[in-house]
């Protein structure tokens, strides 16, 4: 059993340990070793925790670190790159359900301590020895972080479990909700505050199963009421969360550890749902109270008809063409084309031909989902561009390819006032001399948002499987 001192050195070093991970997890080039650094920091910090003063019960504890080790490993091993969204979500729900579990356990250690009268702190161990050196004042804040912790936690694993479901296709991607809609969850968060009063008069436990079971309805509800295409927004959001409840815990448990990981993943969280609502000209707040499948705005009547094209008609297209942008979307994911995409990059740059990315930052299901998926079939970083970056090159593009994309390339966001996109930045793809749209069919996308860029002349629609698509361009391209 190693001395307080040597925890908390280890607790600083795995602390910054995690803010170099986070750090270098915003360059492509530098990803795979802040990857490392999150690794080795978070084994260093449960070795040390586990070996810290008060601690015991090892005969319980390793079975059970081995367990989850060999389940994570399994998981990460099956789970495709295109299924890392619902997985992300799902991990955040496991967070958030440890943060009940152990504010509950805390609160009937403090029970335990308080029916034991007279005992001294030498009479308990771990977290029970730290709760009978609390006088009334700590023990009162020790309560408040109980509530919180519960009531954030509970909310963050019915949340994302929603969010894992819609996510995967299990659940209905469009925006629900009961009857009484917002009013039910601002009926059980008063309801919460009530109870969470009661328990700091001295109600009993039972008022923290309650509140939980309340938070867990206004998780459930409130993310069942967000529509498919806040999904990203959704996810970081519940990134957040997770987060906040880690951090509660840590000052239940008095771990620092706990507390700095904790506030490092609840404000990138925060930061992360900030720039995916400015990306979609949304605000957050607007996200939470319901997503595009409630938008209650009339959408403009789209004339026309859609341009099919056969896959030789593109390889024609593309043999005169000297610059080619490729707009990645959820598609892509889908349809696991993306070692497809890149044997098309390089045949099309062996040829002399300009290739890039379009990227933008809502792009898939979660953020820099698209990015993962391009490293993955070793797509060079350097010719992946974000929206900003290569938005106003559309017009001296020859074709631009996209991949299974609908909202991030609407045109209707700029020219239709009564969209329910209207204002979000989208890629201007329509402005390229000629556009080649890969879908399943004419359907409109994930949100149920309908596409005019479908409907102009410049664009023609290859229908069908993006990697089967895709494959059949390779064969054509000389």
């Amino acid at each position: 059993m190693l001395a307080e001192g040597f925890v908390t050195s280890a607790a600083i070093a795995a602390s910054v340990l995690f803010v170099l991970s986070l750090g270098g997890l915003s360059n492509q080039e530098k990803a795979k070793r802040a990857v490392w650094y999150g690794i080795v920091g978070m084994a260093i910090a449960v070795v040390f925790t586990a070996s810290g003063p008060g601690i015991g019960a090892y005969w319980l504890m390793l079975p059970m670190i081995a367990i989850g080790s060999v389940i994570g490993w399994v998981v990460a091993k099956r789970v495709h790159m295109t299924e890392m969204p619902q997985l992300v979500a799902a991990l955040h729900s496991f967070v958030g359900l440890a943060a009940v579990f152990v504010a509950w356990n805390a609160d009937l250690e403090r029970i335990r301590v308080l029916a034991a009268e007279g005992a001294e702190a030498a009479d308990f161990s771990a977290f029970a020895a730290l709760v009978a050196t609390k006088d009334q004042a700590e023990l009162t804040f020790l309560q408040l972080e109980i509530i919180f912790a519960i009531f954030i936690g509970a909310v963050t694993f019915t949340g994302s479990v929603v969010a894992f479901g819609k996510l995967a296709g299990k659940l209905d991607g469009k925006a629900w909700q009961l009857p009484g809609g917002h009013m039910l969850n601002a009926a059980s968060a008063a309801l919460c505050l009530v109870l969470a009063i009661a328990y700091l008069s001295g109600a009993g436990f039972w008022t923290l199963l309650v509140l939980a079971a309340l938070a867990f309805f206004i998780g459930w509800h409130l993310i069942t009421g967000i529509g498919g295409a806040d999904m990203p927004v959704v996810v970081s959001m519940l990134n957040s969360y997770s987060g906040w409840a880690a951090a509660a815990i840590g000052f239940t448990l008095s771990n620092d550890l706990l507390i700095v990981t904790g506030a490092l993943v609840g404000s990138s969280g925060a930061i992360l749902s900030y720039i995916m609502c400015k990306a979609m000209n949304r605000k957050f707040i607007n996200v939470i109270l319901g997503g595009f499948g409630n938008e209650k705005s009339q959408a403009a009547d789209i004339e026309g008809e859609q341009t099919a094209i056969e896959a030789d008609g593109v390889a024609a297209m593309l043999d005169e063409a000297d610059s080619v942008v490729i707009v990645p979307g959820y598609g892509m994911a889908v349809a696991q084309a993306q070692q497809a995409v890149s044997e098309l990059t390089r045949k099309l740059r062996a040829k002399g031909k300009a290739v890039r990315f379009a990227i933008h930052p809502v792009a898939g299901r979660l953020p820099g989902h698209m990015n993962v998926l391009l490293a993955e079939a070793k797509v060079p970083y350097d010719i992946v561009l974000e929206m900003d970056e290569i938005n106003d090159d559309f017009p001296d593009t020859d074709v631009a390819i996209v991949i299974g994309s609908n909202d991030i390339v609407n045109p209707a966001a700029q020219d239709d006032p009564g969209s329910p996109i209207a204002g979000m930045p989208v890629l201007e793809v329509w402005k390229a001399k000629n556009v080649v749209v890969l879908k399943r069919g004419q359907g409109a996308g994930y949100s149920g948002i309908e596409n005019p860029l479908f409907f102009k002349e410049n664009t023609h629609m290859l229908y069908g499987d993006a990697k089967g698509s895709i494959d059949k361009l390779v064969a054509l391209v000389e």
